[in-house]
């Protein structure tokens, strides 16, 4: 576990000048088991911060009581059964901060909203219900929903991972049941090899430690959530790496009667890299090779792009692209000598293609995954055929160890090797985060079936 002290001054000092910046607002899911009290933590972030008007304030009472759930528990069914799930999101901020909230679901059958949630989030804030564990045991086991939903985020590479133990009000000795609850936090993070900013005590519906201190609650002296939240940094883009742009959409303009470039513009965001008028490039399937004439905002202005943002490239020359196809950086050239004069210098691709991929997945559909189902995968934009070769092994959440399986049942994570229709420029996600995910598509029913990420 790391405290917040470093964290907070480098983050305030990285994003000063710039906090209220839509750039800097901080995108964040609370998420766990069912019934842990997300909505409520939710609720109470936003009317302490005042960021709820009165009237809306009025339309969520329940026999005269405000009931915070209601704020983000929209649906009729949601607010029926007292539970999340969909993702609900809401927009707040601070004097330090905006924030951008993603309350997802607890229950397994909703996990594939979670991981639509995660798959796009700065931070995970992981509800842990303190009246639902042994707390008087120091060696207490932690729910799975807890465990699936912080491993699922760490696979997700949210970037920063928060723990809240909340309803230490309702227990005997609150002290004692945060000392356990964190020391089994700690102890599971470690055995996960997940980095924990944060845990902090709150109560949700009494709004202690949310936005406001509870001074020596617990024995805890460290920040509030809020502040935790308003000191995390956001995700990193991938800048450090070569071009790659999946085209998402193609704009023609063929009245132009300039023919010194190509008369066509292809919108789409930029998954790693930066683009400027003059970066050789090559387009993926095709292999022919170009130059960026023309770079686009998301105004039409002209500019330089980099990865994170969305954008209109312009080539140089008239060159058959479509949607789902990917714009490269251009293969470079080996140093290694040729063996006579009638060798050409060989190149290495920037982002090579490949058939076979050893992925882990987690996978969501009601059917177990087996080898041998054929799937719909999309890379970026490109729909490809994807056949399961085998299933390696599965996590044990409880354990964390790697079982032998032949199938993935629904809301389980494992290995998985797959054998793809026609080659794609798929890395490692450690490495790239657009390009080393997929969602595998069932191409009967056309449900998402799993969240790939390439290893």
């Amino acid at each position: 576990m790391t405290t917040m002290n470093s964290i907070a001054t480098s983050a305030y000092a990285s994003s000063a000048g710039g906090q209220n910046d839509h750039i800097s607002a901080l995108k964040f899911i609370t998420c766990g088991s069912v019934d842990d009290g997300k909505s409520t933590l939710i609720g109470r972030l936003l009317v302490d911060s005042k960021a709820v008007l009165q009237d809306h304030l009025a339309g969520v009472q329940r026999q005269g009581e405000t009931d915070l759930a209601l704020l983000t528990d929209g649906l009729s069914a949601e607010r029926e059964q007292g539970i999340t799930i969909d993702v609900a999101y809401r927009y707040f901020a601070t004097e330090e901060r905006k924030f951008i909230i993603g309350d997802a679901p607890g229950h397994e059958q909703y996990t594939r909203n979670m991981v639509t949630a995660a798959s796009s989030a700065d931070a995970a804030v992981v509800l842990v219900d303190a009246t639902k564990l042994d707390w008087k045991n120091a060696d207490l086991a932690l729910l799975p929903q807890t465990r699936r939903h912080s491993l699922l985020a760490h696979l997700l590479r949210v970037h920063s991972l928060v723990f809240a133990v909340n309803k230490l009000d309702a227990v005997e000795d609150p002290a004692l049941a945060w000392k356990h609850i964190q020391g089994a936090l700690a102890a599971f993070a470690q055995a996960a090899g997940i980095a924990v900013r944060a845990t902090v005590p709150v109560s949700a519906l009494k709004g202690w430690n949310v936005v406001d201190a509870h001074a020596g609650w617990c024995g805890y002296e460290g920040p509030t959530l809020l502040q935790v939240l308003e000191a995390l940094p956001n995700t990193p883009p991938d800048t450090a790496l070569p071009l790659a742009f999946p085209v998402q959409w193609v704009e023609k303009f063929s009245s132009s009667s300039d023919t010194s470039q190509g008369r066509r513009v292809f919108w789409g965001r930029v998954a790693s890299g930066n683009v400027t008028p003059g970066t050789p490039v090559q387009i993926f399937p095709s292999g022919q090779l170009a130059t960026v004439a023309q770079v686009l905002d998301h105004a039409r202005r002209p500019t330089d792009v980099p990865a994170g943002t969305s954008a209109g490239f312009i080539l140089d020359r008239e060159v058959d692209v479509s949607r789902g196809d990917w714009i490269l950086a251009a293969p470079a050239a080996t140093t290694a000598p040729a063996e006579d004069d009638f060798d050409t210098p060989a190149s290495v691709p920037a982002w090579p293609a490949s058939r076979e991929l050893r992925t882990t997945v987690a996978w969501m559909d009601d059917e177990p995954l087996v080898a041998g189902r054929v799937y719909w995968a999309l890379h970026g934009h490109r729909w490809v055929k994807a056949k399961v070769k085998a299933v390696v092994h599965k996590l044990n959440i409880h354990t964390l160890a790697e079982e032998a399986a032949t199938q993935l049942d629904p809301n389980a994570i494992g290995h998985v090797d797959l054998l793809l229709q026609e080659p794609i420029p798929a890395t490692a996600f450690g490495k790239a985060r657009v390009l080393g995910s997929l969602i595998l598509v069932d191409t009967a029913s056309h449900k998402t079936a799993g969240a790939v990420l390439v290893n």
